[in-house]
């Protein structure tokens, strides 16, 4: 293969799409996990316009179920012989609670769990592709949640209203922020390194729940308010800048890459790895099933 690799999730909209135009430009080959056959189609179309000879490929999955994110990931470890970047963009903001047909609260699935297991059925093929890197999306949100208890807040399918599902959604983001850091320590930053990233806000479709969010987005996207191209920005950077090339486990802003530090509930490593050792613990039982 002549070009670099990269895989992207939640590429068929908003952050991930600018991001997936962005990286197809740069030169690399590009690699979506989508759900919808339709939009990924519509995605390959807008490539192939931009860069007639940009090579993309569409691998169809629902990273709100943890056992279709395991397979993709395989799928993909088995395709490419060299995976030299992973986007974890995919991401939902759900105003009620919905679970997934294994059991899990859908936005912790969609937001955590499933780019979680991801990564993990990627990590060999990154390792062996070295020096790669993985960049996840995380959010300033993340301060909405003052408490973290992984045993129980990775388990939670109770109710919740439209105004509690702002510090649930947030609680996703921390898990996210945490789990990156927690990952940098796991891996040799010689070979592969992990950061995530605030993309500000960003007019896309991670609120289509919130009724008259189409309208809303819209109206955003005529002022030119929350513009995805600056949050994809960001994303882009910290998978190819080469100031980033040996930085792992960092946290950063879209406002000129600030560093951010991980908010307090989640910030102290023996919570970040309490969090780690419970998600393996609870994919693990999940598995057995």
């Amino acid at each position: 293969m002549d070009r670099p690799v990269a895989v992207i999730t939640g590429a068929t909209s908003g952050l991930g799409r600018v991001a997936a135009l962005d990286l197809a430009d740069r030169g690399y080959r590009v690699g979506v996990v989508a759900r919808s056959r339709t939009r990924a189609d519509a995605l390959v179309a807008e490539l192939t316009a931009v860069a007639g000879d940009v090579q993309v490929d569409v691998f169809h999955a629902d990273l709100g179920l943890v056992s279709q994110a395991h397979r993709v990931g395989e799928e993909i470890a088995a395709y490419y012989p060299r995976v030299d970047v992973l986007v974890n963009n995919a991401g939902l903001h759900a105003f009620s609670q919905r679970i997934t047909t294994e059991g899990f609260a859908e936005m912790t699935a969609v937001n955590y769990l499933g780019p979680f297991v991801l990564t993990q059925a990627l990590t060999s093929r990154l390792l062996a592709s070295a020096p790669s890197r993985i960049v996840n999306v995380a959010s300033e949100a993340s301060r909405q949640a003052k408490t973290i208890a992984p045993a129980e807040d990775l388990r939670h399918v109770a109710p919740y209203t439209r105004r509690e599902s702002m510090s649930l959604y947030g609680r996703t983001k921390l898990m996210t922020i945490m789990w990156t850091q927690e990952l940098a320590r796991h891996l040799d930053p010689a070979k592969t390194t992990v950061n995530c990233c605030d993309p500000g806000f960003n007019a896309t479709g991670l609120g289509r729940d919130l009724p008259g969010s189409r309208i809303l987005q819209g109206v955003l996207n005529t002022l030119h308010v929350g513009d995805p191209r600056k949050g994809a920005g960001i994303i882009v950077r910290l998978a190819t800048d080469p100031a980033f090339a040996h930085t792992s486990g960092g946290y950063f802003s879209v406002r000129d890459a600030k560093p951010l530090e991980c908010p307090e509930p989640g910030r102290d490593p023996r919570i970040q790895t309490e969090l780690w050792d419970e998600t393996v613990t609870l994919l693990a039982a999940h598995a057995a099933d």
